[in-house]
């Protein structure tokens, strides 16, 4: 493993007690990449991203972040290196009885020392740059499940951090707005230099975004396939590997 990646997992092996999730997993996440974690329901990428987000500790093997052994590391230390990774999850977890600046603002209150004026300042920073300006004092059930992901990601970055997880960002939205988010994980990629860890099973998306995936099987239970996604399915052998990436979706409705 090199020093300067800032993510990679070696031997992860993960379990709910005698329930075996996956095994043998290894992989590393190059600096300013997007990196999806593809599979089906049940493969085990939920779980993976728990792992690397303190929420699953594994049952053998290593998390790493820029070198350092997450999971041997002491309580401070982790909370340090959490303080730099933003999640953006499936139904976006904003508060429900908090405005968008509200949910936006709460970890700036919590982790950092800014003052209100400040806090202000960097809320209608955040929500310009994924195209919210001006819907500050809305609550999330005034807006749109396209709106709420970008306000969940406006979210995410508060602390400006250097990784961003998204657990099946286009998950509940129509084709457009789906399709959209897509563009704003590019921009963040270009524009901020972000390292990007999407989790999908949406054959768009991943062929939309990412410069490396890998392909978790639920019955091997472990990684099958790695590389570009167009690469794989022009050069891939392995039937399974083939089927998941010549699927045909079923789109939902936004709701």
């Amino acid at each position: 493993m090199k020093r300067e990646d800032p993510i990679a997992l070696r031997d992860i092996t993960l379990a709910y007690d005698s329930l075996l999730v996956l095994k043998d997993v290894n992989f590393q996440v190059k600096r300013g990449d997007i990196f999806v974690i593809m599979g089906g329901s049940g493969s085990g990428k939920s779980s993976l991203m728990k792992a690397m987000t303190g929420l699953l500790p594994p049952v053998r093997g290593q998390v790493f972040y820029e070198g350092v052994d997450f999971w041997e590391a002491g309580p401070a230390t982790r909370d340090a290196i959490l303080h730099k990774v933003g999640v953006l999850y499936q139904r976006g977890a904003l508060w429900s009885s908090m405005t968008l600046a509200e949910n936006i603002a709460l970890p700036l209150e919590e982790f950092t020392g800014l003052g209100a004026e400040e806090i202000r300042d960097l809320v209608n920073f955040k929500l310009s740059l994924v195209g919210l300006s001006g819907f500050e004092d809305a609550y999330p059930a005034e807006i749109s499940g396209g709106m709420i992901k970008r306000a969940a990601l406006a979210r995410a970055m508060a602390l400006d951090p250097g990784i961003l997880f998204f657990d099946e960002p286009s998950a509940g939205l129509d084709p457009v707005s789906a399709r959209l988010l897509d563009e704003l994980i590019l921009e963040l990629k270009q524009n901020l230099h972000t390292t990007i860890i999407v989790i999908s099973h949406d054959l768009e998306s991943i062929f939309t975004i990412a410069d490396t995936a890998i392909l978790l099987d639920s019955e091997e239970r472990t990684v099958i396939a790695s590389g570009k996604p167009e690469d794989l399915l022009r050069n891939s052998e392995d039937s399974r590997v083939q089927k998941f990436l010549t699927r045909v979706q079923t789109v939902f409705p936004e709701t």
